[in-house]
């Protein structure tokens, strides 16, 4: 995908290959009490406070108790806030979002643009993903410490409707799509769709509801 993207699920890979102990005086530590975590599964559980909070709504009581950990734990296992936010959207991008990446093996433009939005619609009418998308959700506010992160998450959104450009311009090159098309409209076009989409789940709309837009959407679909 982009190269946020794959720096980020390059950083994932290198740090899940094992588990983190979580080291423990003889005085304090209680019999029996484990010595490790699970570093998938507290990950998991990071991004979805982040993608239910943002990343300034989610305190540090936040993520420790949904992760099962102590502070000290989460310092030591991912250095800080910001980096297992980083490494939470690594985790995401890799997961729940995939179907983005894979939407572009599609054989024509139209269709890498309908499947975009059909599973867009699916995945975000799903109960458990009522959240939105994380990379909008965790970036609308915040202050200047989280400056940073907001900057990244509009690169990879960017970077991302970049792909899209390069795919469509890629289609005009195979003689699929319109030369008089604009590939760049049409992925900012694509895009807003999906972010309009975020907006409309979170606000309760159904998958039926959610596809008929992606259909409307794409009645305009150049020939």
């Amino acid at each position: 995908m982009v190269r946020v993207y794959s720096a980020l699920l390059k950083l994932e890979s290198e740090f899940t290959q094992s588990s983190v102990v979580i080291k423990t005086s003889k005085q304090t530590r209680l019999p029996g009490r484990p010595r490790k975590f699970d570093i998938e599964q507290a990950l998991d559980h990071a991004m979805h406070v982040f993608w239910k909070k943002g990343y300034d709504g989610a305190t540090l009581h936040d993520l420790t108790t949904a992760m099962g950990i102590k502070p000290a734990s989460l310092y030591k296992a991912f250095g800080s806030k910001q980096m297992l936010f980083e490494r939470a959207l690594a985790r995401y991008l890799g997961g729940p979002v995939a179907f983005i990446q894979s939407a572009l093996s599609e054989p024509t433009a139209y269709a890498v643009a309908e499947r975009t939005l059909r599973d867009s619609a699916e995945f975000l009418a799903n109960p458990h993903t009522r959240s939105g998308c994380m990379t909008i959700q965790a970036a609308l506010v915040g202050g200047t410490e989280s400056q940073a992160v907001r900057e990244e998450l509009i690169a990879l959104r960017l970077r991302s409707q970049d792909t899209l450009r390069q795919r469509f311009e890629r289609a005009q090159e195979e003689g699929d799509l319109a030369k008089t098309a604009d590939a760049g409209d049409l992925a900012r076009f694509v895009s807003a769709v999906f972010q309009g989409m975020t907006v409309q789940a979170i606000n309760g709309a159904s998958l039926t509801e959610l596809l008929r837009l992606g259909e409307i959407a794409l009645r305009g679909w150049p020939k």
